[in-house]
């Protein structure tokens, strides 16, 4: 599989440079306006319209191969998630693999033991919360 994956990478990338090289070489559309006043186009290899239809063909041929090995690289890439992507599941969904024999505690195996000379003391404590003090208004004097 892996083999595949590479020549299909190694042909998409030929066809984009071939494709990136033939847009270059071809003329614009301003172009055509100066192969009437003499430019000579006219006994090229191609003829005078002969390089515009062989170019655009070509570039036309090249972008088709690297679609189709866009679209087949796609597929080969998603063929192995085709399970997670049926059971409505995601990536982040499953965990991640734990080594054999690491342990599951969360302590870093290089670090210090925990202890009391290690760890400094951290107060955990949570203050109570300071309350203004509550005012009653007045009674109401009666006339």
């Amino acid at each position: 599989m892996q083999i595949w994956m590479t020549l299909i990478l190694a042909v998409q990338l030929l066809s984009a440079l071939t494709m990136i090289g033939l847009v270059l070489i071809q003329h614009g559309k301003g172009a055509d306006m100066g192969a009437s006043f003499g430019s000579g186009s006219s006994g090229s290899l191609f003829g005078a319209t002969g390089s515009a239809n062989f170019l655009s063909r070509s570039t036309a041929a090249c972008a088709t191969l690297f679609f189709v090995c866009t679209l087949t690289l796609t597929y080969l890439g998603s063929s192995g998630t085709a399970a997670r992507v049926n059971t409505g599941g995601s990536v982040l969904d499953s965990a991640a693999p734990a080594a054999s024999g690491a342990p599951t505690t969360g302590v870093i195996p290089s670090a210090a033991p925990p202890g009391p000379a290690s760890a400094p003391a951290v107060n955990t404590a949570v203050p109570a919360p300071i309350s203004a003090p509550v005012s009653t208004p007045a009674p109401a004097a009666s006339k």
